[in-house]
């Protein structure tokens, strides 16, 4: 049946119409029946009609039925027959330009006749097409004749064709794509933009990144924030600067790592000997100093804390070292520590627990109960000189340990550094003393040894500070305010968003530094916290003693640079939540300038505590276990409570 409701009329070609079916045309009924139709001997000879019209005459105007379809002139069966076609319309396909046909009509045939009652007869009797409407269905002759060639073939069907006709999908969404339109090719509108930059390939571009997942964090501000995130940090714009790397492009077929591949001819150009600022290739030089820090700036995490010599330590010390506030962690940490535990190992430890394994300690030193330590950034400490520390007491009796400075010095690229943590003399009134101190510990703090001095015309004698490139004296100094402690507590119930300008003006240390007569070239960032000293253990109120003493700034971050606006403050505060003492942590954070360095430089060969590495590492994850452990009981647990 069509579409049309009309019946359509599919028989094979030489054989009788079924029973009670009339082959006739589609518009109306012919008055003289169609006979039999026999075939010529000879291949395309005209049929001759046999039908005679009721008074036995033949009827001049009957239609005469299609040519027999052509076979091949070659005797042969009729599979060998189709499968000369399939391969001789394949090979037209591939050779014939202007072939749009799919692979399924292979076996179309070279002439179509159409038929007024319907046919499509082609040169194959292995298909007829029935019109429908628009759509044309070809029909397999194996279907119609039954024909032993092609049951034998009916294993290669496709799962698709045995499927019953009820479970096949409408046939003419497949007919429609029996043919493919070859388009044109599309030509850009106008020129090209030109490339900023050579593109190296993202495996290239990890080649500093030593951590997996220290992922570069433009990449999550393009995906999340939509802006390019602003840091410190030592891959601060690595990924940025690795794509203009020529090198990493033009000899990427050598690599078999991650690390920037080397020609042959820079080995052979270059000189690691000397070494020099501004040498091609140098370990210090420009050049490596531009892709570790495309800013030339270094990112220093500074604490001073008066540990009052509990042995209890904070058990978290995160609220210290890694401040919610902050956006990224920085590429130094140093911690100074006054009147620290006894314990200096297990202070370490902690310390190294804390930072986790991102960072590791370059280098501790300790004077009495003074404690310093420096960590840094692991993938960053093959830039790093060897490290020099020296101590100052400034007491009379040089036994006594417990006031005076402990100092450490390196030098990082070309740019030297030297970090001082020291401990005044305490009492209100004693300002001199504490003049006494700085002056006696400028003068002998013996730094640096064997490192050279990057700028020795600037160098002073008679003072340690002025023969470093950055300085940093932190500490407690023990400088109070010179007012009543009911006066103090007056000005600090008047002050409003953090202006402590009226307590300020009253300060000793910003009095004295205003007059020259101690750290003098040092500066201070502006202070908007409350003052560091002193509160009752375990509380934020001041003390409440018999000696009831002044509320002070007695803990301090001062620095010193060489150039102008080497040191760049970034935060300035205490740390309200670490309450085991008397005294409030500062804590400050600083974006410094680096410098080129020459290859003279010695270097500390990535030497660093790894005992000291290991056990932070191993109490980090057993504290994290434990964690784990401690909620998992928690969520199975049955008991229920009723308020």
């Amino acid at each position: 049946m069509t579409e049309n409701g009309q019946d359509c009329p599919l028989h094979h070609i030489g054989s009788a119409p079924a029973k009670g079916h009339s082959v006739v045309p589609d518009t109306k009924p012919l008055k003289t029946p169609l006979v039999d139709v026999k075939t010529s001997n000879e291949h395309g000879a005209e049929l001759k009609p046999a039908a005679r019209s009721v008074r036995g005459e033949i009827s001049p105007y009957q239609p005469r039925p299609p040519l027999i379809p052509r076979l091949s002139s070659k005797s042969g069966s009729v599979e060998e027959t189709v499968r000369s076609r399939r391969l001789r319309s394949s090979q037209e396909s591939l050779s014939d330009p202007a072939e749009t046909g799919s692979s399924t009509d292979s076996l179309r045939e070279d002439q179509t006749v159409t038929a007024t009652s319907g046919f499509v007869l082609g040169a194959a009797p292995s298909t007829i097409r029935c019109h429908q409407g628009s759509a044309t269905r070809p029909i397999s002759a194996a279907a119609s004749t039954g024909s032993p060639v092609f049951r034998d073939r009916g294993s290669s069907l496709s799962e698709y064709e045995r499927r019953p006709h009820s479970q096949q999908s409408d046939p003419t969404d497949h007919w429609g794509r029996s043919a493919k339109v070859r388009l044109s090719p599309v030509q850009p509108t106008g020129p090209l933009p030109a490339l900023e930059k050579s593109f190296a390939s993202t495996t290239l571009r990890a080649a500093n990144r030593i951590d997996r997942d220290c992922l570069d964090y433009n990449v999550l501000a393009r995906t999340k924030l939509g802006e390019r995130l602003h840091r410190n940090l030592s891959d601060s714009r690595l990924l940025d600067n690795m794509g203009s790397d020529s090198t990493s492009v033009n000899s990427m077929r050598s690599t078999y790592s991650v690390l920037n591949p080397i020609r042959p001819q820079d080995v052979r150009n270059r000189s690691f000997l000397e070494g020099g600022v501004m040498g091609n290739g140098a370990l210090l030089g420009a050049e490596e100093l531009d892709r570790y820090f495309p800013g030339r700036r270094v990112g220093i995490y500074i604490t001073t804390w008066n540990m009052q010599g509990e042995k209890g330590l904070p058990t978290n010390l995160d609220d210290l070292l890694l401040p919610t506030d902050s956006e990224f962690a920085q590429d130094f940490y140093i911690i100074g520590v006054q009147e620290g535990c006894p314990d200096r190992r297990e202070w370490e430890i902690r310390l190294q627990e804390t930072l986790g394994p991102y960072y590791v300690m370059l280098y501790a030193a300790s004077h009495g109960v003074l404690y310093l330590a420096t960590f840094i950034r692991r993938d960053l400490i093959w830039f790093c000189s060897e490290v020099e520390h020296a101590t100052v007491t400034t007491r009379i009796i040089s036994q006594i340990k417990t006031k005076g400075a402990v100092g450490i010095a390196f030098t990082f690229f070309g740019t030297s550094f030297l970090f001082i943590t020291s401990h005044f003399t305490s009492g209100d009134a004693k300002v001199y003393e504490r003049i006494l101190d700085y002056n006696k510990i400028v003068e002998a703090l013996a730094l640096p040894k064997g490192l050279p001095d990057t700028n020795p015309y600037r160098s002073t004698p008679s003072d340690v500070t002025t023969r470093f490139d950055q300085v940093f004296w932190f500490g407690d100094f023990n400088f109070r305010l010179s007012k009543d402690r009911a006066d103090v507590e007056t000005m600090l119930n008047h002050t409003a968003g953090g202006n402590m300008a009226s307590l300020l003006d009253h300060d000793q240390l910003s009095r004295e530094m205003k007059e020259g007569s101690i750290f003098k070239g040092f500066q201070e960032a502006q202070i908007h916290f409350l003052p560091t000293y002193k509160f009752d253990i375990g509380c934020d109120v001041y003390d409440t003693t018999s000696k009831q003493r002044t509320p002070s700034y007695t803990d301090r971050i001062l620095f010193r640079n060489r150039q102008a606006d080497d040191i760049k403050v970034v935060k300035y505060t205490s740390c309200s939540d670490i309450k085991t003492s008397d005294h409030r942590p500062v804590i400050g954070v600083f974006q410094v300038k680096l410098r080129p360095g020459r290859d003279n430089i010695p270097l500390g060969a990535g030497q660093f505590d790894r005992g000291l590495y290991l056990e932070g590492i191993r109490r980090r994850i057993t504290r994290e276990m434990k964690r784990r452990e401690a909620m998992k009981s928690q969520s199975s647990s049955t008991i229920c409570s009723v308020s």
